[in-house]
């Protein structure tokens, strides 16, 4: 995701999103309701009334129940998600090799951030633009990180500039302006996930996470929903009030964006990783947005014991609620890759059901996990193919080529990654973490593996 201009600390501009979210959460939203969205919609801009009615409005959707025939279970708590499983008490570790770990833990902090790196300039776009830019350019299918030394009337149809970097970057994370691993939320949360686990060890609280974010996160690097949520704690409200009061972005892609490092700590144990993910998530998130973090997070654990990414996906789906709207679409791309449908078809459609030029949409969790699975499956194992399809997907081009890249990465470590993606990060990554600053992406590599190895609830193979 990306600090935009948008007025997230106001309301006036979240109650169209509320609405999405509250039918999306299947609430019974009745005349009233849609009456007061009316009214809002009417309204200008800078009508002094119109922040105090969206507040409002806000508030009364929070209250409104969910319809008798919503087919969903989406409970928040841990709990009640465990209870939801399609097996409630699975197998809770698998025995692992030490060989090779440190490698594969060092390619996944490699691979998280090559896709970050090829998808971050491009974040924003849609998916036309984005295969436009590459074909002309030669780079279809991705082969190599996308750059603006090009031709200056290609450069000029499809709005290719050095100008405007983000998060504190001096410019544009083109190729040809980057000397190391940018800054970039994405990694700044993985960062942060370090910084939780070294001080307040493996049972850390939500709290802890919570305290970690004002202490180490400057507001102005956090988006959407951490952004709310932010405020919510500046204002002494505890998680997990602090997720759904008056956050719109409850269900957005933040929190799968946040967890890969408890994926990382806990390689055979995907039921420890996506409870550590349900303490992130829960303090900014809820239903859905939880369930994509404990989702991602049990698959990096699994995918440092298995190769197969059917299975890697569904230990993933094996933390979740069965009957939720996250595993219901990604059971479809599973059910979809078996029956030989074509990636481009199943690319069409996500695109489909979910449209990228809304919002909603495009920064919810579903549809970006939907191109997550896809990338994954279709990529073949291999992280320039995997990454390269979850770029020319759309969506947010740089938080699913970052997840992605992670898992292979796990899976087939630092060693087995191709230089011409490893290269240009010269083992370097800007953070905007309060602490780290420019740091060594194997240093961060080693202290995972420190964590891992006082780690109680590894079972290690003899």
């Amino acid at each position: 995701m990306k600090a935009s201009e948008q007025y997230y600390l106001s309301y006036s501009h979240h109650f169209d999103i509320e609405r999405q979210q509250s039918i999306d959460e299947g609430k019974n939203i009745g005349a009233a309701m849609e009456a007061s969205y009316a009214k809002l919609a009417s309204m200008q801009p800078d009508d002094p009334q119109r922040e105090e009615m969206a507040a409002a409005y806000l508030d009364e959707m929070a209250r409104q129940p969910l319809r008798a025939d919503f087919p969903f279970a989406e409970p928040s708590t841990l709990p009640e998600i465990q209870k939801e499983r399609l097996d409630a008490n699975p197998t809770s570790k698998q025995p692992i090799p030490q060989t090779d770990l440190a490698d594969k833990v060092y390619g996944a902090w490699l691979g998280r951030s090559a896709g970050c790196l090829l998808g971050q300039p491009i974040e924003g776009w849609r998916k036309d633009r984005i295969a436009g830019l590459l074909k002309e350019t030669g780079n279809f299918p991705v082969h190599y990180y996308i750059s603006s030394e090009i031709d200056p009337e290609i450069a000029k149809k499809y709005g290719v500039t050095n100008e405007g970097g983000s998060y504190g970057n001096d410019s544009v994370s083109w190729i040809n302006n980057v000397k190391h691993m940018v800054e970039d939320d994405d990694m700044n949360y993985t960062i942060i996930g370090l910084a939780v686990v070294e001080k307040y060890g493996y049972n850390y609280s939500p709290d802890d996470v919570a305290e970690t974010w004002l202490n180490l996160l400057p507001l102005l690097r956090t988006c959407t929903a951490e952004r709310i949520a932010y405020r919510n704690l500046v204002n002494r409200m505890d998680p997990p009030h602090s997720a759904a009061y008056r956050n719109v972005y409850r269900e957005w892609i933040g929190a799968q964006i946040r967890v890969d490092l408890y994926g990382y700590i806990n390689p055979g144990n995907p039921v420890k990783a996506a409870e550590m993910a349900w303490r992130d998530a829960s303090i900014s998130h809820v239903k859905n947005g939880i369930f994509g973090a404990m989702w991602v997070a049990a698959m990096l654990a699994a995918a440092a014991v298995t190769d197969n990414r059917q299975d890697v996906i569904q230990a993933g789906l094996g933390q979740i609620p069965s009957h939720c709207r996250l595993a219901g679409d990604i059971r479809s791309v599973l059910q979809w890759y078996e029956e030989l449908v074509p990636f481009d078809t199943v690319v069409e459609r996500i695109h489909h059901k979910y449209d990228e030029s809304n919002p909603h949409h495009w920064c919810h969790t579903i549809s970006n996990a939907m191109i997550v699975a896809a990338s994954l499956l279709y990529g073949e194992g291999e992280l320039e193919a995997t990454i390269g399809l979850a770029v020319l997907s759309g969506f947010d081009t740089d938080c699913n080529a970052a997840t992605a890249g992670s898992i292979i990465g796990m899976q087939k470590g630092a060693r087995a990654l191709p230089e011409k993606w490893v290269k240009p990060l010269n083992d370097k990554i800007r953070s905007g973490v309060d602490g780290f600053g420019i740091v060594p992406l194997s240093q961060l590599a080693g202290r995972t593996m420190k964590l891992i190895k006082n780690n109680p609830y590894i079972e290690w193979m003899d």
